[in-house]
This record gives structure tokens, C-alpha cells and sequence, in this order.
């Protein structure tokens, strides 16, 4: 059973992501969003990628885990408001 997570990310950096998105299957991510201030989007799944975006290479922490660093705010999404930001990330 997949479970999504959408994470802001606060920091000052031009050439990072504001938002990362992910769908993870038995604690690993099998796809992810990564959506930059100005609008533009990269993503990643085990087949294909955009820009330096990567699938991680080790287990994915909780939201509890995640929110420990004051710099993320996650939060729990559903399947259908990732399935709106990949779309729109492949347009």
C-alpha cells in the first residue's frame, strides 16, 4: 500500500526545491516531485527522471521523523493530489 507525502522546504537556495513530493511503497519512494519557486517542476520514478532529480537511495523517514528538522514542513496527501503534481511535472 503506497502512502504520499508532500514537504516544504524552507531555505533561501534559487537552485533547490520548495515542494517535494513523494509516493512511497514499503518505505522506499517510487516517485517524486520536486517543484522549484519559480514554478518549474523535475520528477523522478525507477524508470525515467527530469533535471537532477533522483529517487532516494535509502528508506523514507515518517512525518514525524521529517518534521524534527525545522527547515521541513510535511504533511500526509493523498493518491489523487500526487497523481495531480506528477501529471503536471511530465507536461
Amino acid at each position: 500500500m503506497a502512502r504520499y507525502m508532500k514537504v516544504k522546504w524552507i531555505h533561501e537556495l534559487p537552485s533547490e526545491p520548495v515542494w517535494l513530493y513523494s509516493e512511497i511503497v514499503a518505505g522506499r519512494e517510487v516517485r517524486t516531485v520536486e517543484v522549484y519557486a519559480d514554478g518549474h517542476a523535475d520528477y523522478a520514478d525507477t524508470d525515467s527522471s527530469s533535471g537532477t532529480t533522483m529517487l532516494s537511495e535509502t528508506l523514507m523517514p515518517t512525518v514525524e521523523e521529517i518534521a524534527m528538522d525545522e527547515q521541513f514542513q510535511p504533511t500526509e496527501i493523498d493518491a489523487a493530489e500526487f497523481e495531480a503534481v506528477w501529471r503536471q511535472a511530465q507536461a
